[in-house]
């Protein structure tokens, strides 16, 4: 029997497996694909006179300045530091396998890295989480450094792309090689930051999914993105499938854009009413809003989902709770579950990353 639904979200036809087949997941490997700008994160609770020197916000992620040179030094000297292999798309690939455990590398993921000590430890973190990393490796630039410098239940990230900035669609992404690994993705994911590296690797890849009916994920991942980088955000654009974010960056997006309203479900339509190339699939908008209700354009409806409680004191760092949210997303989206699903699961990944420092997480996930 062939079976077509239309609730399906990769609105795939699938044929029933008989009784006696039991189906089994190893067609999910590589079906994750995420590129973007590998980080080793250097956390560290630091003091509001620590923020104030460099010219910080509390809650705010930026691009490292001049100003900042020194500050990757002073946060290792004066502060208990731990690092974490990071990187906005590489957190939430590595969540969505953590979400899924097996089989292993469901996720594949691109990106540049230098050829030393950092570059190596992200190199063990990924084969740690059972990601299949293919990064790109150079020996001009060392690998890319985020400094999270995390304030009561705030956290200021502060990236030094450095390597991650010389990611190269020729060398790397039009290999035969690596090419094979984007064809045999079905869910591709890429958050805003790698606009500012390599808008035509984005492209390539968007061009690809929208053409062969795949879904494609974007996220606007800072305010700046939407200011300084709108013109590359929408190229990209009309190839989104899901684009994700949270209410400061729709904020921004909706103020760039020339929306004229503040109300987030208002925006969300907005969003999801821009052009778009691939007519089979009608744009989906997801906003966080922290603590408040996560936001959803579906149809010509938007519906507000509220996220799990959590108590005050259990919150350690929210440093990748967005990634989470959209790993644990990513994690039932590849796995053809409701939009419904992949929310719940997206609030359950984004609920234990905040009761852990950095973007870390227990051995297993409990989630049913």
């Amino acid at each position: 029997i062939s079976l077509c639904t239309e609730q399906h979200p990769l609105n795939i036809c699938f044929r029933a497996p008989q009784a006696s087949q039991t189906p089994t997941p190893t067609h999910l490997q590589n079906a994750l694909f995420g590129m973007g700008n590998p980080l080793l994160d250097i956390c560290a609770v630091v003091d509001k006179d620590f923020l104030d020197k460099y010219g910080l916000k509390t809650n705010d992620q930026i691009l490292a300045e001049e100003k900042h040179k020194e500050m990757f030094e002073e946060i290792v000297k004066k502060f208990k530091v731990e690092y974490h292999a990071g990187g906005a798309t590489q957190n939430s690939v590595k969540v969505a396998q953590w979400m899924i455990q097996e089989p292993h590398k469901v996720a594949t993921f691109f990106g540049c890295i230098g050829k030393d000590k950092f570059g190596k430890i992200l190199k063990e973190k990924a084969e740690e989480a059972h990601v299949e990393a293919h990064y790109y490796e150079q020996t001009e630039e060392p690998t890319g450094t985020c400094a999270a410098c995390i304030t009561g239940d705030n956290r200021s990230l502060v990236a030094n792309l450095a390597a991650a900035n010389c990611y190269k669609k020729e060398k790397h992404l039009d290999l035969e090689e690596n090419w094979k690994l984007v064809e045999k993705a079905q869910v591709y994911y890429i958050a805003g930051f790698f606009l500012t590296v390599s808008l035509e690797s984005i492209l390539k890849v968007a061009k690809h999914a929208s053409e062969n009916n795949k879904i494609f994920c974007l996220n606007l991942s800072a305010p700046f993105i939407c200011e300084f980088f709108k013109e590359a955000l929408m190229k990209v654009m009309p190839y989104v499938d899901i684009l994700f974010g949270n209410e400061t960056e729709a904020a921004t997006f909706a103020q760039e854009r020339g929306f004229e309203t503040e109300d987030i479900e208002e925006i969300a339509k907005k969003a999801q009413s821009l052009p778009k190339e691939n007519k089979k699939r009608q744009r989906i908008v997801v906003f966080t809003q922290g603590k408040e209700g996560t936001v959803m354009t579906k149809g010509d409806k938007v519906e507000t989902f509220p996220v799990l409680k959590i108590d005050q004191s259990e919150i350690v760092d929210t440093t990748g709770a967005g990634d989470a949210f959209v790993g644990g997303f990513l994690s039932q989206l590849v796995q053809d579950k409701t939009f419904e699903q992949c929310i719940r699961a997206g609030h359950y990944a984004a609920n234990v990353i905040i009761r852990h420092a950095g973007c870390t997480f227990p051995e297993k996930p409990d989630f049913h």
